[in-house]
């Protein structure tokens, strides 16, 4: 007797049933894809109706901003440039979202990360050899950058503190401390014109990876999306940061110690956008200045929401928002636009974004199919 006439399925309906359940997952998971880029066209397009009103032609922009980030070997290294820091501030956003908190202090965890790794050399450049004082700058930065959103995370914890009010403001704080000191005590005489720290060392500089003229910093931030995608998705940790996101009432019932988790994940957030800052010190000025205030922990809060808070999409966005930084000097010589249009673009990109979240689990095209249209 034949399987059929058991009353067991016929082996053919199995495959279609697994190509029906892997039509489902693709349509409810792609909207995490198609939404965003959504966003940015119309961002464009809302974009192009500015420049026109300014009597610029949109064609000539966008061309400029393909070939100022992407069009050419050096354009490439320089948006890469540009998105070493974005992974890693980016990283401070995405990682305490999945415990359901939003903060947007990267700017100042990076300066003070910046701040510390150059306030350790000072003293020790002359008295320590390169391959023990870098990586003692390092955890410094990260330490410093932990410490600063840790302390969000346990004002959020302990007081019920607003993490996103607290975060943008502590990054004011840290900011006044860096000024504060490095137009201070720590300022170097010769530095008359940009008050600086001193140098730390040619030394103690971080290289370019081989053949290029980018730095190890776009290497650490990669090799760190790619630790904590895989702490989120495939640890008991990144388990409970999951729970505690989605309800952390529920999570306290289930017993999960929700504030130790919001805490450490706020900490580890922090030691990656100090670890930015210990780069833009040790790979790009060569000091502390006021020149650590450039806008990337900023730019990377539109990072981890177009990423959707996923690590490993993290990278590919932020090498795109590197490009359209990367262009912009180009587009001022070529236009004669300000450089900040295309930060006015990616704050177009930030508000439409943020609009965008309201299509999420409502367009029927992206919803599971019910039985009738299984069959």
């Amino acid at each position: 007797m034949t399987d059929t006439a058991q009353g067991s399925p016929a082996p053919t309906t199995l495959p279609l049933a697994a190509r029906s359940d892997f039509v489902d997952r693709l349509r409810s998971g792609s909207e995490y894809v198609v939404i965003p880029l959504i966003a940015v066209a119309i961002s464009a397009v809302l974009f192009s109706m500015f420049l026109l009103v300014l009597g610029k032609d949109p064609v000539e922009f966008f061309s400029l901003l393909w070939r100022g980030g992407f069009g050419t070997a050096f354009s490439w290294q320089n948006s890469l440039l540009r998105a070493a820091p974005l992974i890693l501030t980016a990283l401070c956003v995405a990682l305490p979202a999945r415990a359901g908190l939003v903060i947007i202090g990267g700017e100042g965890a990076l300066v003070l990360g910046g701040l510390f790794a150059a306030m350790i050399a000072l003293p020790l450049k002359n008295a320590l050899p390169p391959v023990v004082l870098m990586p003692l700058m390092a955890i410094m930065a990260m330490a410093a950058g932990g410490f600063w959103i840790g302390l969000v995370g346990i004002m959020r914890h302990a007081r019920g503190v607003n993490e996103t009010i607290a975060s943008l403001l502590m990054s004011y704080i840290a900011i006044a401390i860096m000024n504060f000191l490095v137009e201070g005590p720590l300022r170097d005489p010769a530095s008359a014109n940009k008050p600086s720290t001193g140098p730390i060392g040619e030394g103690n500089m971080v290289t370019a990876i081989p053949g290029t003229d980018v730095h190890w910093g776009l290497a650490a931030g990669i090799i760190l999306a790619v630790i904590l995608w895989i702490v989120i998705d495939r640890t008991t940790y990144g388990f409970a940061l999951r729970v505690t996101g989605g309800n952390a009432r529920a999570a306290k019932a289930q017993g999960l110690p929700v504030g130790t988790l919001m805490v450490s994940c706020c900490a580890i957030a922090g030691a990656c956008a100090g670890l930015a800052g210990y780069f833009e010190v040790a790979a790009i000025h060569g000091k502390a200045n006021a020149s650590l205030i450039a806008g990337y922990g900023f730019t990377g809060i539109l990072v981890a929401f177009l990423a959707r808070h996923n690590p490993i999409v993290i990278v590919p966005v932020a090498i795109l928002f590197g490009g359209i930084a990367a262009a912009g000097g180009l587009i001022q010589r070529r236009m004669g636009l300000p450089d900040a249009s295309v930060l006015l673009f990616q704050s177009l990109i930030f508000v439409v974004l943020l609009i965008s979240e309201t299509l999420y689990g409502r367009l029927r095209i992206f919803q599971p199919r019910t039985e009738a249209e299984r069959t």
